[in-house]
């Protein structure tokens, strides 16, 4: 099988994202991967479609969601451009409760342009399954 270079590059830094920064919290990654004209074409609620805005999405996501992580089925790469289909895990607490609200898994496929660092990003159904999903199980 040939690989591209420039793919095999430009699914690393997504991997990374998904993993590093959505999945671990790393947010001095995120400067590090995240272009500063970057554009969100499907921004959340409250948020803004820039960089800026996703940092606060995923600080959002994190704080809901501890255990957050992301379980990646498969990525395809042209060039700089990237589709990663994966499945989001996470279990919801509340702050200030001592009970688990539920564990959710979301599943998304989702576009990236990465060249010099992530420049543009769109999460196909993530509103609506986000907003619309049950949980798994209740605890």
């Amino acid at each position: 099988m040939n690989t591209n270079p420039a793919s095999d590059a430009a699914k690393a830094v997504v991997l990374r994202n998904t993993r590093e920064v959505q999945g671990g919290g790393n947010f001095d990654l995120f400067e590090e991967l995240f272009a500063d004209d970057f554009v969100d074409h499907t921004p959340q609620p409250n948020t803004t479609p820039d960089k800026a805005g996703v940092r606060k999405l995923y600080g959002y996501i994190r704080a809901a969601f501890p255990d957050f992580h992301a379980e990646i089925h498969w990525q395809l790469a042209d060039g700089e451009c990237v589709t990663t289909y994966k499945t989001y895990h996470g279990t919801h607490e509340v702050t200030g409760r001592s009970q688990t609200i539920g564990v959710w898994a979301i599943s998304c496929p989702s576009w990236s342009r990465s060249a010099g660092g992530l420049r543009q990003l769109t999460h196909k159904r993530w509103r609506s399954a986000a907003f619309e999903s049950e949980p798994l199980k209740s605890k």
